[in-house]
């Protein structure tokens, strides 16, 4: 799975987190009774995000269902979205369309085994049957799928066209188009077409920070393939690339607060502080230093011509915070403070369902990463329903009295 809004229940509180794991459930079993097993593969984090939306903003809730135990979820059932629900469908037409074309631009830059041209001849087909796919379930909501197809189409031809000194959010704009595009399809579907126009404008933003993360994350991969990547083409370094990051996210945060919503809570955790803890958990890894010597060429960003593979961040066994003071644990600049313990068994493996915490019981709620900007704060300020709002820019708060949180904070 890819995508960067992954919460675990180390940063959310039960019953949100429950609900974020049904949208994710129902994305992949929708992709399955749909498509078939093969079609789950397209399941990512982001693209739920759709079918949050849709749900937030519908009078009625939406359609759920029990599924049977799965071992992505640690053997055990789980209330779901329906795979008949317009939000999954729409979520799965995205989903499909968009790793299609990931998965060509794996192939035309001959990523791993894909320098075999049998393994290249089959992902290339496999690309084709997605992105029909997506089209028929796009047709289904009645979402156009061509735009996601154009955006797609048109990045490489943007690609070649930057050059050291050109904005990098040149390259950033197919994706943001496709976004938008997405999101703005969840008004109509809900009955609410005034929600459209900011709901573009959360696609964009949310689409820039996508992509300028996915850019950072791979800076240094890139570079030891020869692949494009807009942050090494056009210069920018990695304080610009973090400004662009940081004004897209308050403009998607204004954004979002336009929009009407029967229910904001788990949209708001997801693209407010999620997509925040996304970026400084990719920024703070890139500034690491990496014992892998590498050398990126002389038009390498004067930040990223030293870091080598980037590292994955250390995880701790959250049982060893439970009953720790923040001052004892070690705050941000501190490699101590129980972050470089060893991870225990089938927890803190940054894999599977956001982390791997999806898949344990562990539901402490104090661990908090390095780059948390909660780190040295209580349960009571951590938790999303009970701590005191930064997004709400003055107005009135509604995401700090709902009922979600069952810490006993």
């Amino acid at each position: 799975m890819f995508g960067i809004v992954r919460p675990c229940r180390h940063r959310m509180c039960d019953n949100l987190h429950t609900a974020w794991l049904g949208h994710l459930c129902g994305l992949c079993l929708t992709l399955r009774d749909e498509h078939g097993h093969r079609a789950r593969l397209a399941t990512n984090y982001d693209g739920l995000l759709i079918s949050v939306l849709l749900e937030a903003q519908r009078v009625a809730p939406a359609r759920y269902r029990r599924a049977a135990p799965c071992a992505l979820r640690g053997f055990q059932g789980a209330s779901v979205l329906s795979s008949a629900d317009s939000g999954a469908r729409l979520a799965a037409a995205v989903s499909l369309v968009l790793a299609a074309g990931k998965t060509r631009d794996h192939v035309a830059d001959r990523d791993g085994a894909l320098r075999v041209a049998a393994f290249a001849g089959v992902a290339g087909r496999l690309a084709d049957r997605w992105a029909e796919a997506g089209a028929r379930t796009g047709d289904a909501v009645g979402f156009d799928t061509g735009v996601l197809l154009d955006a797609v189409a048109r990045q490489t031809t943007l690609e070649r066209a930057i050059v050291p000194g050109a904005s990098v959010l040149l390259a950033t704009e197919p994706t943001e188009t496709a976004v938008a595009a997405a999101f703005a399809h969840t008004a109509i579907l809900a009955g609410r077409p005034g929600n459209a126009e900011a709901l573009t404008e959360v696609g964009r933003y949310f689409g820039r920070i996508a992509h300028l993360l996915d850019a950072v994350e791979d800076y240094a991969d890139d570079d030891a393939r020869g692949a494009f990547n807009p942050l090494r083409a056009s210069g920018t370094g990695l304080a610009e690339a973090r400004r662009l990051c940081e004004d897209a996210h308050h403009g998607l945060r204004l954004a979002l607060a336009e929009v009407e919503l029967r229910d904001r809570t788990l949209a708001r955790a997801l693209l407010v502080r999620e997509v925040g803890d996304a970026i400084d958990r990719t920024f703070t890894l890139a500034h690491q230093p990496s014992p892998v010597d590498f050398r990126p060429g002389p038009s390498a960003p004067p930040e990223l011509r030293t870091p080598g593979q980037l590292p994955r961040p250390p995880y701790p066994h959250p049982e060893s915070h439970r009953h720790t003071a923040p001052a004892e644990r070690g705050g941000d600049g501190d490699p101590g403070g129980g972050g470089t313990a060893p991870p225990p068994d089938g927890c803190g493996a940054p894999l599977l369902l956001g982390g791997a915490c999806a898949l344990t019981t562990c539901t402490c709620g104090l661990w908090q990463p390095r780059w948390s900007r909660t780190r040295r704060e209580t349960c009571s300020h951590r938790c999303w329903c009970t701590r005191a709002c930064h997004s709400c820019d003055g107005g009135a708060c509604d995401c700090c009295t709902c009922a979600c949180c069952a810490c006993d904070c």
